[in-house]
C-alpha cells in the first residue's frame, strides 16, 4: 500500500482528491471544518517537502453550476486550517485550470472548482478524468468519504498515473483502521450495531459474524427482533417483512459461538418527542400507544460489561434517539464505556453517519481511537466490498 511517505514531493505538484463536502450556514459559512482540518496533515507533508497542491472536491448536490455550491465559499476556512494562502480556478478542468496549476510554485495551493459541476464527474468518464491529470505530477486520494464511488476524481483519474499515485494520511489511517478490526483484531472482539433498520445492515453484520465473539444491536432494529421472537413491542418501529431475516441472524450467531445482545429494557415513550411520557418497560412487554425510543438501564448496565471485557470495539449506529435528550442517554452511556474500555487499552473505531455526530455531539472523538471520516464508505467496508477509490491506488 503507497501512502505519500512513499515519494518526495520536492518540486512536485500533487493533484489531492480531498473531501471538503462541509456544511456551510446560510451565509455560507463552513459550520464543521472535520473534513479540512482531516486533510491537513496530507497536505502539509507535501508542502514541506518543497513540493505544490492541487486541491478537487465536490460540495452538496449541484445540479450544473450553481454559485451556492461554489467551493470558493470555503477559501478563507482552507486559509485559516491551513494557515497558507489558497488560489482558486473558477473550474476543475480545461485552459485557466492548466495554466494556474502549471504556475504554481513549491509550497503553493491551488484549489479547483466544485467536480460535480461536471456531469462528467459522476459518470467516470475517462476524457474528463484525463483532463484532471493533465493537472499534477503525483495523485493523493485522501478522500475515504468518496472511495466508495466510482468517479472520475476518486478512481478513473488514477489510471494516467500508473506508477505515481498513492493514498493519503487520512486515507491510509481509515484503511488501517478497518482492517485493524475485521482482520487483524486483539480478542474479544465486540461490534455494535444501532440505527433504525435491519435492512440497512444486513450484509454488515453477515460479514462480521466470522470476526466478532460479541455483537450488540440496539435502536430501532432492536424491535424486529424483538418482535419476531414474539415480543410485544407497542407502536415501535419494526421492519415486519425482515422478521424472517432477524431469527436467521440469531441462527447464524448461535452457530458460529458469537453472543448477540439485545436491550432487555427500553425508554418507552406515548409520542414520538422529547416532551411525551417516558416509562422504562420490558423490552418484550411494550404496551400499545408506546414506542422504545432509547436503552433502558438494565440493558446499559449489560452492555457496560460486555464493552469493558472486549480488546477491539467498533460502534456503528446510536441505542436511541440521541438528537431528543430524553432519549440520548443510552447513546451517551454507551459512549462512556467505551471510552473507558479505551482508556485501558482497547481499540475503539467509530463509524457510520450518525454515530460520528453523536461522538462529536457529546464529546467522545478524543476518547475513542477512531472516528471515520466516511458514513457510506465505511458501512461499504465493512461489508466486505473493496471500494473502487481505493482499488485504483492498489491496482
Amino acid at each position: 500500500m503507497k501512502t505519500i511517505n512513499d515519494f518526495d514531493f520536492n518540486n512536485k505538484r500533487a493533484l489531492i482528491r480531498v473531501d471538503f463536502n462541509v456544511p456551510l450556514n446560510a451565509n455560507f459559512e463552513v459550520t464543521d471544518a472535520t473534513r479540512i482540518n482531516s486533510a491537513k496533515p496530507t497536505i502539509i507533508k507535501i508542502l514541506e517537502d518543497g513540493g505544490s497542491c492541487v486541491l478537487m472536491s465536490h460540495l452538496g448536490r449541484p445540479k450544473g453550476v450553481q454559485d451556492e455550491f461554489s467551493l470558493k465559499h470555503i477559501i478563507s476556512k482552507i486559509e485559516s486550517v491551513l494557515g497558507v494562502e489558497v488560489k482558486f480556478a473558477n473550474d476543475c478542468v480545461g485552459k485557466e485550470a492548466e495554466e494556474k496549476a502549471g504556475a504554481l510554485q513549491p509550497g503553493e495551493i491551488l484549489l479547483l472548482e466544485n467536480l460535480r459541476f461536471h456531469d462528467k464527474e459522476k459518470q467516470g468518464d475517462v476524457q474528463f478524468a484525463e483532463q484532471l491529470s493533465k493537472l499534477g505530477d503525483i495523485y493523493v486520494n485522501d478522500a475515504f468519504g468518496t472511495a466508495h464511488r466510482a468517479h472520475a476524481s476518486t478512481t478513473i483519474v488514477a489510471k494516467f498515473f500508473p506508477q505515481s499515485k498513492c493514498f493519503g494520511h487520512l486515507l491510509a489511517k481509515e484503511i488501517e483502521s478497518i482492517d485493524k478490526v475485521l482482520n487483524n483484531s486483539e480478542k474479544p472482539v465486540l461490534a455494535v450495531l444501532g440505527g433504525a433498520k435491519v435492512s440497512s445492515k444486513i450484509t454488515v453484520i453477515e460479514n462480521i459474524l466470522d470476526k466478532v465473539e460479541h455483537l450488540i444491536i440496539g435502536g430501532g432494529m432492536t424491535f424486529t427482533f424483538i418482535k419476531a421472537q414474539g415480543g410485544n413491542i407497542g407502536d415501535s418501529i419494526c421492519e415486519d417483512d425482515k422478521m424472517d431475516l432477524a431469527l436467521d441472524i440469531l441462527k447464524q450467531a448461535e452457530s458460529k459461538g458469537v453472543k448477540i445482545h439485545l436491550p432487555v429494557d427500553v425508554i418507552a415513550a406515548d409520542a414520538f418527542n422529547n416532551e411525551a411520557n417516558i416509562q422504562v418497560c420490558d423490552v418484550y412487554h411494550i404496551p400499545d400507544g408506546w414506542q422504545g425510543l432509547d436503552a433502558g438501564p438494565r440493558s446499559l448496565a449489560n452492555f457496560d460489561a460486555v464493552v469493558n471485557e472486549c480488546r477491539t470495539i467498533l460502534w456503528n449506529g446510536p441505542l436511541g434517539v440521541f438528537e431528543m435528550d430524553t432519549f440520548s442517554k443510552g447513546t451517551i452511556s454507551l459512549g462512556d464505556s467505551i471510552a473507558n474500555s479505551t482508556k485501558n487499552g482497547a481499540f475503539s473505531l467509530v463509524g457510520g453517519g450518525d454515530s460520528v455526530a453523536a461522538v462529536k455531539q457529546f464529546g467522545f472523538d478524543n476518547k475513542v481511537s477512531y472516528v471515520s471520516t466516511g458514513g457510506g464508505a465505511m458501512l461499504e467496508s465493512l461489508e466486505g466490498k473493496t471500494l473502487p477509490g481505493i482499488a485504483a491506488i492498489l491496482d
